[in-house]
Parts: structure tokens; C-alpha cells; sequence
């Protein structure tokens, strides 16, 4: 009896096993034995060589091309202004922007002029009595003579004699005393020497200001100079009074300017060149505004401009070949951040127009037939 029950069991496992390995082989036999390859949809271009401007960007800030930096080389007291000696506070050229108390100064001046005329004075009965032929011209200098107003200069000698006897009465000596006293009394009124805008002020009126002392910066906002960094390779590129195109930040407003510097020194550092663009005519410019510069450094013939991102290793670009794609060399011009300019791909040839991932030489693609796209 148990024989037969082991011999029961030994037939219900073949039999599973059986059905078991008759499933397996079945199923291999229901799997395809060719795997169908995907063929990726690709966007492309036609190349259509053109003159391409090499445009160079660059940027910077505006600087105020007349800047004066004031500093006081006298001492006395703020006393008055043409204007509120405030930031933001326009002058117009020939005002008063500071005025320092010189009484005490001025009376010293004063003082000197006096003496100078009355050492003139006590010259004029010995000219009369041994030179004659110059009292004439002393005696007018006299008469001219007004102690309000800035010394007038002394008659030219006209021999040694004359210049001899001047000298030895001290006229000379005194005569550029006054002049150099009336040099220093003009140290006490700052005058805007064009007109424009105070953009900082460090003193205010009764304040008293020390020789040496900062006082404010004064700034012609008429025209600023943008200073930007070019590679020293396209130095030789750039001309004095080639024209710019400037825009700020958000490419919202637009600016022309010119060259009108260029530095004669490479930066050790970045192997770049200053420039300088003056640009001026807007009231839209303030001095620290941020501006891009395009400068137009030459035209390439037969080329085009693709973005940066198509290109292979900086030298090869993918095209389509017969629903193939194929890696070819090309002749990189001009690299900017996001745009290159590259020649060496012949008129009608369909390149890649987007990066596609995965990419490889032989690849079977499909062009994307719904757009009109030609390269610019």
C-alpha cells in the first residue's frame, strides 16, 4: 500500500514538472526575436551662408567723464553757496559752490596792497627829479591803482636804470606779495567750473572746514565714460571713433556711444584691453549705471551663427545626412557666451537646429517636417 502511494506522488510531480517546462518553452517561443529600434524625431536647419558681423559684448559702468573732487586749501568758516550745498543739488558753470569766511585774510590783503601803493607813492618825486622820461607811466599805474579790485601789473622797465631803481625800493618783492596773497584770498570761493550736479556733499553751512579737508565731488552729467575689458585679440580689430551700441541691463533702453580711448597695455592678468566709450546727449545717464556694450569688431563672409550648445568639442557640428546623422569638422570664427560663428559648412546643408541627447555618428533620425526654419 505505501508503495503505491509513493509511486502515486512520483507521477503527480513529473506531471507538474512536465507542464511546468511546457509553459517555459512556449513563452520563449511567443518572444519577438528582432527588437525594433526607435527612431528619434530631430529639429534641423538649412545653412544659408551669409557676411556675419562679429559683434564683441562687453560692460561696465558709467563714470562721469568731468569729475571734481573737492578739497579745501584754505581754512575758514562754510558761509554761503549759490545753491543748498546738498547731494543731487545743480550748478551752473561760474556759480558759487562753497564760500569760506576770509575777512581776517582779506584784510591782510588789503594791507599788502597798501603798502605796495604807498612804496609807488614815495618813488614819484625821485622819478620826476633824475628818470623824467618814466614819470609819466608810474604816475598813470597810480592813477588805475584801486585797492578793491586785483592789482594791476607794473609797467614794463624800459632800461637798467629803471629796473635797477625799482628794484631797490622793493617794488618788485612787494608787487608779487600782493599778487601771491590775492592767489591764496581766491582759495576761499570754489567756483562749478561747468556746469552740473553735486553728487556728494560732506559739509554743511557754519561748519568750520581745515585746509586739506574734503568737502564734496561735483559731476558734469553731460557726458560718462563706459571702461570695458576686450581680449587683446580683437584690439587691433577696434578703432577710435568706431561707433557702439550700448543697452542696459534688461536691453530696455538703448545708447550710442563712441571710442574715444583705447590703452596701450595688456592686463598681465586677463590678457585683456581698457576700452573707453564715451556716450553722451540722454538725460537717461546716471554716473554707476550699469551698460552691455556691443562693439562691431569685423564682418566674417560665409558664415553663420548658431548657439554654442550645438557644437562638438568646439570644432564639429552635427547635419543630416540621408536620415543619417554625421559628425563634420567645421571652422570655429568667434565664440561668444551663448553664440558661435562658424564657416566651412557648404549652402543647403541641414544641421541640428536642437541638441538632441544621445546623439552618435550613424544614428537614424527623422527630420521634423512641420517647420520653417531656416538659418539666419
Amino acid at each position: 500500500m505505501l508503495q503505491a502511494v509513493r509511486a502515486i506522488v512520483a507521477i503527480l510531480i513529473l506531471g507538474i514538472a512536465v507542464t511546468i517546462g511546457y509553459f517555459i518553452a512556449t513563452r520563449d517561443k511567443e518572444m519577438p526575436t528582432e527588437i525594433v529600434k526607435e527612431v528619434k524625431t530631430v529639429f534641423v536647419k538649412e545653412v544659408q551662408n551669409r557676411t556675419v558681423p562679429i559683434v564683441i559684448p562687453a560692460n561696465g559702468n558709467l563714470t562721469a567723464k568731468n569729475r571734481l573732487e573737492l578739497y579745501a586749501e584754505v581754512q575758514g568758516v562754510f558761509r554761503s553757496s549759490a545753491h543748498d550745498f546738498k547731494p543731487g543739488q545743480q550748478y551752473s558753470r561760474g556759480q558759487t559752490l562753497l564760500n569760506l569766511d576770509a575777512s581776517e585774510y582779506y584784510a591782510s590783503v588789503q594791507a599788502a596792497k597798501s603798502e605796495l601803493f604807498n612804496l609807488i607813492t614815495s618813488i614819484m618825486p625821485d622819478l620826476r627829479l633824475d628818470y623824467p622820461d618814466y614819470y609819466e607811466k608810474w604816475q598813470r599805474y597810480l592813477d588805475g591803482f584801486d585797492i578793491n579790485t586785483s592789482t594791476p601789473e607794473l609797467p614794463k622797465t624800459a632800461s637798467e636804470k629803471e629796473r635797477y631803481f625799482i628794484t631797490g625800493r622793493g617794488i618788485f618783492s612787494s608787487y608779487y606779495n600782493v599778487k601771491n596773497l590775492e592767489q591764496r584770498l581766491g582759495k576761499y570761493r570754489i567756483v562749478a567750473p561747468f556746469s552740473g550736479i553735486l553728487t556728494e556733499a560732506l559739509v554743511n553751512k557754519g561748519t568750520l572746514v581745515r585746509s586739506g579737508q574734503k568737502l564734496g565731488e561735483f559731476i558734469d552729467t553731460s557726458v560718462y565714460e563706459l571702461e570695458v575689458a576686450v581680449s587683446k585679440r580683437f584690439s587691433d580689430l577696434l578703432e577710435i571713433g568706431e561707433e557702439v551700441r550700448l543697452s542696459d541691463r534688461n536691453d530696455i533702453e538703448n545708447f550710442m556711444g563712441k571710442v574715444v580711448r583705447i590703452n596701450g597695455r595688456v592686463d598681465q592678468a586677463t590678457q585683456t584691453i581698457r576700452v573707453f566709450i564715451e556716450v553722451k546727449g540722454s538725460e537717461k545717464l546716471k554716473e554707476g549705471m550699469y551698460l552691455q556694450a556691443n562693439l562691431e569688431a569685423r564682418d566674417e563672409p560665409d558664415a553663420i551663427s548658431i548657439p554654442r550648445q550645438l557644437l562638438v568639442d568646439n570644432s564639429q557640428i552635427y547635419v543630416v545626412k540621408d536620415s543619417v546623422l554625421d559628425l563634420v569638422e567645421i571652422n570655429p570664427v568667434y565664440f561668444s557666451d551663448k553664440e558661435a560663428v562658424i564657416s566651412g559648412l557648404p549652402d543647403g546643408t541641414k544641421y541640428l537646429s536642437k541638441s538632441v541627447p544621445g546623439a552618435y555618428a550613424g544614428m537614424r533620425v527623422k527630420i521634423f517636417e512641420d517647420q520653417a526654419t531656416p538659418s539666419e
